[in-house]
Parts: structure tokens; C-alpha cells; sequence
């Protein structure tokens, strides 16, 4: 994962359905990456800041055939729960090993701070170079040094379920766009990666990838948290206790109004509905 951003193994566990329905909307980004295959031999993937495996359990299924994939995160942790994740097996030099109907990945872990070892990871041996819930949390120097590196490889980008601002409650509630604007920028602080993009950070890579000569498509992959998706409402309450801490953090003097947002929202849980907007990214350079 990143450097000054932890992420707890609960955290990812239950937003991880909510990414695996979300992105389903971007199906048409995937039938594209699918077409960018290597022309023999297996997908050679670099996972960043993978957590606990998440994006690949999603994409290497859909990607199909026999796949090479180096997972990062400065998390060992994470890293270590890889062992217990149903389906894989040890196979040699310390790699697992997961397959299933039409495809096998073959899977090394590496504890790497992706504010650091960023230069050192093998760029020129990828593929496809991969992300998920990540680009929000990086700043503008890291995401040239991205660019830079990608592009000089030539490999393909899959970047998916980086938010990009929008939060639409139902019902509403007075202060809504007030403890929205606090969060966005709270998730402008510096998360370890340079001061965070937040929502300009999918344009903001799309615009630099198109001046090195990339393809680049986007499509939506919003979450919907509402029954009967999260019908014991965890994870809206979670969002709803994420966004208050948050914004409180952010400019302690509105503490009241945030308190109070906070309360009446958690009162609604089981009526309440949140699309929280995200955005999938893929590009890839023009022959």
C-alpha cells in the first residue's frame, strides 16, 4: 500500500464487495485490456499497493491465461495474509500460486514504500501496471514519476475505484455539502505520497498520459451503499464515521455541525442510500 496511509485487513475486507459490484459498470475498459494481451507468453502485472489481494482476485480471473503478477505494499502485514486466502498455494522461491476455470497466476509479494523504492520496481518487465483505490491518495510528483516510468516501458495502465468528489445521499441533509467540502479537503493532505490529489488525480493522469502519445478510456465504477447490498448498513456507517472524524480533523471549529450531520445520518442508516462516486481508468500507448 502507501507509505503514511494504513489501511486495516477489516477495512478492505468490507469494502471489497462494494468494489467488486462497482466495477462491474466498467466491462467495457476490460474487454479493451483483454485486447492488449501480450502476443505470447504470460500478463506480467505489477500490483500497486495491493493490500490484501483484492484487484487480483478481481482482474486476474477476467484477464485469463497464465499470468506473472508482483504484488507491492509497504504493509507486511497485508502482505502476510496472502498466505490465507482461499484458493492460493505456495509454489516455488517463496511465490504463490492461484488458479482457476481458464486462468493461473503465479503471484510474488514485496514489501516496497512506494514513496521510496518507487524508481527500483522492474517497469521495463510489466505488462500492465495496476492499481486499485490508490491514485486519490498519491500527489502530482508521484503521479509524473508514474507516467514517466509507465511510459518508458510502454506498458498498459489499469487504475480502478479512485474517487473523484461526488457523494449523493438520499435522503438529504442540510449539511451535507458542508461536511463534504471539510473531507475533500482532508483528502488533500499529504498521505505520504506528496500532497494528495484527491479527485483532480484520475484527470490530472489522464491529461499526462495523452501528452506521452496514450490511449486513455474512463468509465464509472460508483459505489452504491444501500440495502439490500449493506443490509446491516456497515459500511455506510463506517463511510459515515470516516467522513466526520475527518472533517472534524479537518477544521475542529465546525465540530457541532459536524457532530450533529454525523448523528442524524447514523439515525438513517437503515432508509439511508450513498453513491459514492469513483472513476476506472486504462490507457495504453498508441502504436
Amino acid at each position: 500500500m502507501k507509505a503514511g496511509a494504513a489501511f486495516s485487513a477489516d477495512w478492505l475486507a468490507l469494502r471489497e464487495p462494494f468494489d467488486a459490484a462497482a466495477r462491474a459498470a466498467s466491462a467495457p475498459l476490460l474487454q479493451a485490456l483483454r485486447a492488449r494481451a501480450p502476443a505470447s507468453g504470460p500478463w506480467r502485472v505489477m500490483d500497486l499497493g495491493c493490500g490484501t489481494g483484492a484487484n487480483l482476485r478481481w482482474l486476474a480471473p477476467r484477464l485469463g491465461g497464465a499470468q506473472q503478477w508482483l504484488v507491492i505494499d509497504h504493509d507486511e502485514s497485508l502482505l502476510a495474509r496472502w498466505d490465507h486466502q482461499p484458493g492460493f498455494a505456495p509454489a516455488d522461491a517463496g511465490r504463490l500460486r492461484w488458479q482457476g476455470a481458464g486462468f493461473s497466476a503465479e503471484v510474488l509479494r514485496r514489501q516496497t514504500d512506494l514513496a521510496r523504492g518507487f524508481a527500483a520496481l522492474p517497469w521495463a518487465a510489466a505488462h500492465l501496471v495496476t492499481a486499485s483505490a490508490l491514485l486519490d491518495l498519491v500527489g502530482e510528483a508521484w503521479l509524473r514519476a508514474l507516467v514517466a516510468h509507465a511510459s518508458g516501458a510502454r506498458a498498459t495502465l489499469f487504475f480502478a475505484l479512485s474517487v473523484d468528489g461526488r457523494h449523493v445521499w438520499s435522503p438529504r441533509d442540510p449539511h451535507d455539502a458542508a461536511v463534504d467540502t471539510l473531507f475533500a479537503a482532508h483528502q488533500r493532505r499529504d498521505k505520504g505520497l506528496g500532497p494528495a490529489l484527491g479527485a483532480q488525480a484520475v484527470p490530472m493522469l489522464a491529461r499526462l498520459l495523452r501528452e506521452r502519445g496514450y490511449r486513455v478510456r474512463l468509465a464509472r465504477s460508483d459505489w452504491r451503499v444501500a440495502a439490500p447490498h449493506d443490509p446491516d448498513g456497515a459500511l455506510q456507517r463506517a463511510l459515515i464515521e470516516g467522513l466526520a472524524r475527518a472533517a472534524q480533523e479537518q477544521d475542529p471549529a465546525q465540530a457541532p455541525l459536524v457532530r450533529g450531520w454525523r448523528e442524524r445520518r447514523l439515525a438513517q442508516v437503515a432508509r439511508g442510500r450513498l453513491r459514492v462516486g469513483h472513476l476506472d481508468l486504462l490507457a495504453w500507448p498508441a502504436r
